[in-house]
């Protein structure tokens, strides 16, 4: 199974499970997935800003959880873990309603106990506006039966067998 196709299986079960990110984030597009690394992007809409009307920090916060979790499905885990750590760097505002921002999200380490992510977003005229990490516990969702991380090693890892 190719990744984008995995990793937005697995978006569509946090919209349709989850409270939070179908009420927040339901407009996220992934827009391309390799195992390891998943971009997205975010047409900006009043719910995601702040009484300034930018772009809410809450809102990115929710989208580095997010994406940490999707970098994390890239490598075949349909069960994501737990968050154990996230970090948010605000470096500018990331724009307003009817802007368009782009997310660029890598598993950095991926283990039998901890995954380690960092991402990236941009603004339209892509400059970085925001930085953040996410650690997850993902021992138990090794055990989940979706999990496809044989299909899902990154490039690399795939030649040398």
């Amino acid at each position: 199974m190719a990744a984008l196709k995995f990793v937005r299986s697995v978006w569509d079960s946090f919209r349709s499970s989850s409270g939070l990110e179908p009420r927040l984030l339901d407009g996220l597009r992934v827009v391309s997935a390799t195992p390891g690394k998943v971009r997205f992007e975010l047409d900006i809409r009043k719910e995601h800003t702040n009484r300034l009307k930018i772009l809410h920090g809450g809102t990115i916060a929710s989208m580095v959880d997010l994406g940490g979790s999707l970098a994390v499905a890239s490598r075949g885990l349909f069960a994501t873990g737990v968050s154990t750590d996230l970090n948010v760097t605000y470096l500018s505002s990331g724009g307003k309603i009817g802007d368009k921002i782009r997310a660029e999200v890598t598993c950095d380490k991926f283990g039998k106990t901890l995954a380690y992510t960092s991402i990236r977003f941009m603004n339209g005229n892509d400059e970085v506006f925001a930085r953040g990490s996410h650690t997850k516990y993902v021992a138990l969702a090794w055990k989940d039966p979706n999990n496809v991380t044989e299909q899902m090693k990154p490039e690399q890892e795939n030649l040398t067998k």
